[in-house]
């Protein structure tokens, strides 16, 4: 087999390297362009969004209304449904990054981004199959996702499983189960859906509870989050609690215990999520879906819990997340993104670091949290490049004609 070489193919310089071509990164490459400043994306995968594309279960719809999950400068239209399904927020992103003449570079797989003090521009080394290229901008932004590397728990017995074991990002849907005993690990969103979806689709399913969750309706959230413009976080968090507990009466009862904090605030400041009730809990009070404390161990086709009881499972579906791979490439420190791979400020002064290095999407606000980052970052580089080239007495098209 050939080595992969070390030596860089250098690129023309760019004013923006963009890192993900997700709906993040989409979003400031579209703001930029508004404001006439060219830019480039490098995606690791072979097409827009692979997480939407590739890592998601068909029956997947987008929690929020419309009005809260389009990118700048192009809402949905009329007829695009209220609650919108995965085909067609994929194709909204294809037609996004068409309409805007994104230019993305597909199969780069960033291995580092390191600022030249010298040249007072950002280095980055990306690798495209076996060649090594070297991209220079002024300006970086860091938008390759919360969602990257996926995580499954190191179990004890695992490696003995007889059955099938998936992430969730494998999972599409529930035709190959039905009939059998299969056991959800994890109670996110993803976790709840998909034990819905193997319910619906005659699997006997179990889900695994560790935390304190807070599961709520997508009207209530919707309704929060228009809220959230009038009033204070925390009245905000005491009406979906209320909302809440006339729709579902006391989780608790059914192995489902709320945090202590209200799940705006969870959502805001913490690691964790609300969860987005599809159906999973009325099944889960009817022992449809069975509920389960922590796994263990594993012997053969036999998993047992923390509670002391085992049980037979034909499957398990981890949908126990994804870990951020960003702290592998960025080299620096300057305090912009966390050990997490995560903004390390919280919202609204997560998204700039120093030297032109920016990062969006990555402070948990969903895709408002993107469209809101694309239009900050794109308004704040439009001000330092005008200000830059206008100090050169340079125009800009000129300076970059080569982009």
């Amino acid at each position: 087999m050939e080595e992969k070489t070390n030596v860089c193919q250098q690129q023309p310089e760019e004013v923006v390297v963009i890192v993900g071509a997700g709906p993040s990164g989409l979003a400031v490459a579209a703001c930029l362009a508004e404001r006439a400043i060219p830019s480039l994306i490098l995606e690791r995968d072979d097409c827009i969004s692979p997480l939407w594309r590739k890592r998601s279960y068909d029956r997947v719809c987008l929690h929020l209304t419309k009005q809260y999950c389009s990118l700048p400068h192009m809402p949905h239209s009329d007829t695009t449904p209220t609650y919108i399904p995965k085909s067609e927020f994929i194709s909204y992103l294809d037609s996004y990054a068409e309409r805007f003449r994104l230019r993305i570079r597909f199969r780069r797989r960033v291995e580092s981004a390191l600022y030249d003090q010298k040249l007072g521009r950002w280095i980055v080394k990306a690798r495209s199959g076996d060649v090594l290229e070297e991209y220079i901008g002024r300006f970086l932004v860091v938008a390759a996702g919360e969602n990257d590397q996926k995580f499954v728990p190191d179990v004890n017995g695992l490696d003995s499983f007889k059955g099938v074991v998936i992430h969730s990002s494998e999972y599409r849907n529930g035709a190959a189960f039905k009939g059998k005993d299969v056991l959800v690990v994890g109670s996110g969103n993803s976790g709840m859906e998909i034990a819905y979806d193997l319910f619906e689709a005659g699997a006997r399913c179990s889900i695994v509870v560790r935390s304190t969750i807070h599961i709520v309706t997508k009207e209530i959230w919707s309704f929060a989050m228009g809220l959230m413009k009038y009033l204070p976080m925390s009245i905000v968090d005491n009406i979906i609690l209320f909302l809440c507990y006339l729709r579902f009466g006391n989780t608790a009862k059914y192995g489902l215990r709320r945090p202590d904090i209200g799940p705006m605030y969870m959502k805001c400041y913490t690691l964790m999520y609300q969860v987005i009730d599809v159906g999973t809990y009325d099944r889960i009070k009817t022992g449809e879906i069975q509920v389960l404390p922590s796994l263990t161990s594993i012997e053969g086709s036999m998993v047992t819990f923390s509670n002391g009881k085992t049980h037979h499972y034909d499957a398990i579906i981890f949908a126990t997340g994804y870990r951020s791979t960003i702290r592998q490439w960025l080299e620096t420190d300057d305090g912009l993104i966390g050990k997490d791979g995560m903004a390390k400020n919280n919202y609204p002064d997560h998204w700039k670091g120093q030297n032109g290095l920016y990062c969006a999407g990555l402070n948990r606000r969903g895709l408002y949290g993107s469209s809101e980052d694309g239009l900050t970052i794109a308004d704040d580089i439009s001000k330092a490049y005008n200000l830059s080239t206008h100090a050169n007495g340079v125009k800009s098209d000129e300076k970059y004609k080569s982009v």
